[in-house]
């Protein structure tokens, strides 16, 4: 059998582009914040991590374009050798400050972050344990590692148990889970399992790509909003959300930090972030820092949406952030029911194995601070329209 016959043989994507119900690698022409244009047609944008509206604010753009005139467009090397500008120490400071953490380390992804540092991390002699629905990059950043990799079915906690016991008392262990969960909305238990990690010796990491900016008394993070920062030993992060670029970071102590400097492989092997993205990430994190009332209407906005939509009739699972998942259940119409939004002027995301399991098929909206009341009403009486419709409700 020939390599590429997995590839002629693979005709999903085909079949729903005949369909017209393809909903992937639309290209937007113009982005507008809270809306985009696609083919010439403006859609309200319910469908991006951009949870505090920074990706067009002047402040953010400008400090782009000021580090692109200083030191150019990119630094065509790794931070290792040739491409460590003082932004990257800098923003690395900043982050260590703002999520509590001795030191911090940034990559040029958030994937590359979890690749890097539990690939670096898990050896031969150790265990790491991961949620069922852990983010893609920690689920392949645990298998690129030498370990032994247990995966506990979601928020399992008499599973995550059973596993940690059956691990030699000497092996290392690491439970890694995120803090927010990106299809569900729903947060990580982390009391419990810092009792875990206490128990057992375990250490706790906790990918907080979709909590930063979002989650604690000031956008910490997940461990801050339990309280629990010292009680967690790794905080990753990504700048793709709340902070309007692109990037991520893992922060700790100092000590780990200056292994993983030296031995995760994704930061060693891969281009630095550009300047422009590095300084677009410190200006978000001081616009989150200096003006709480943003993530104040975020909240606001994810409140007055999930009320909305369980007053419509829609599941919306156990969410208690701003990614708010519509389940609809069959592949089909999940398909059938985008299609019926997006051609109704609304982006969303659909949803389909294997990001989630057979059967619970959805589609994840996620708000902004800077969504207007008007826009969000105009996606409610659409999304209930359509929904009667598709028997969605």
């Amino acid at each position: 059998m020939h390599v590429f016959a997995k590839c002629e043989n693979f005709s999903t994507s085909r079949a729903l582009k005949r369909a017209g119900l393809y909903p992937y690698f639309k290209a937007i022409e113009e982005s507008r914040d809270t809306s985009v244009i696609i083919d010439g047609e403006e859609k309200i944008m319910v469908g991006s991590n951009n949870y505090m509206g920074l990706t067009h604010d002047p402040r953010v753009l400008e400090a782009g374009e000021e580090a692109l005139k200083r030191y150019g467009s990119g630094n065509t090397g790794s931070r290792f050798l040739n491409g460590n500008l003082d932004l990257h120490d800098q923003l690395e400071e900043e982050l260590a400050d703002f999520v509590g953490k001795e030191s911090a380390l940034v990559f040029s992804t958030g994937y590359q972050t979890n690749l890097g540092t539990l690939a670096a991390l898990i050896g031969r002699t150790d265990t790491v344990f991961v949620d069922k629905l852990d983010h893609a990059c920690i689920q392949d950043g645990a298998r690129l590692g030498f370990g032994k990799v247990q995966r506990f079915n979601h928020g399992d906690h008499d599973n995550l148990v059973r596993m940690l016991e059956s691990e030699p008392e000497d092996r290392g262990k690491l439970i890694a889970v995120d803090g927010v969960y990106s299809m569900e909305g729903d947060l990580a238990d982390l009391p419990k399992l810092t009792e875990y990690r206490e128990e057992y010796d375990a250490a706790l990491m906790v990918d907080d790509a979709h909590a930063l900016g979002v989650m604690g008394p000031n956008g910490e993070g997940t461990a801050a909003h339990f309280g629990l920062t010292d009680e967690v030993d790794l905080i990753t992060g990504t700048f793709s959300k709340s902070l309007a670029s692109i990037g991520g970071f893992v922060a700790g102590d100092e000590y780990v930090m200056e292994y993983l400097q030296n031995n995760a492989r994704s930061l060693i092997f891969s281009a630095s972030m550009p300047p422009s993205a590095v300084a677009t990430v410190l200006k978000a994190l001081e616009i989150i820092r200096n003006e709480p009332e943003r993530r104040e209407r975020l909240w606001r906005n994810a409140e007055k949406m999930q009320k909305g939509f369980e007053e419509i009739g829609f599941d919306i699972g156990p969410t208690e952030t701003p990614i708010v998942p519509v389940h609809v259940g069959p592949m089909d119409k999940t398909f059938k029911f985008w299609k019926a939004l997006y051609d109704a002027g609304v982006f969303t995301n659909p949803v389909v194995p294997p990001a989630v399991p057979e059967g619970s098929c959805r589609l994840r909206t996620s708000f902004m601070a800077t969504h207007t009341d008007e826009q969000l009403d105009t996606v409610l009486e659409r999304m209930a329209a359509i929904g009667n419709e598709l028997d969605v409700v």
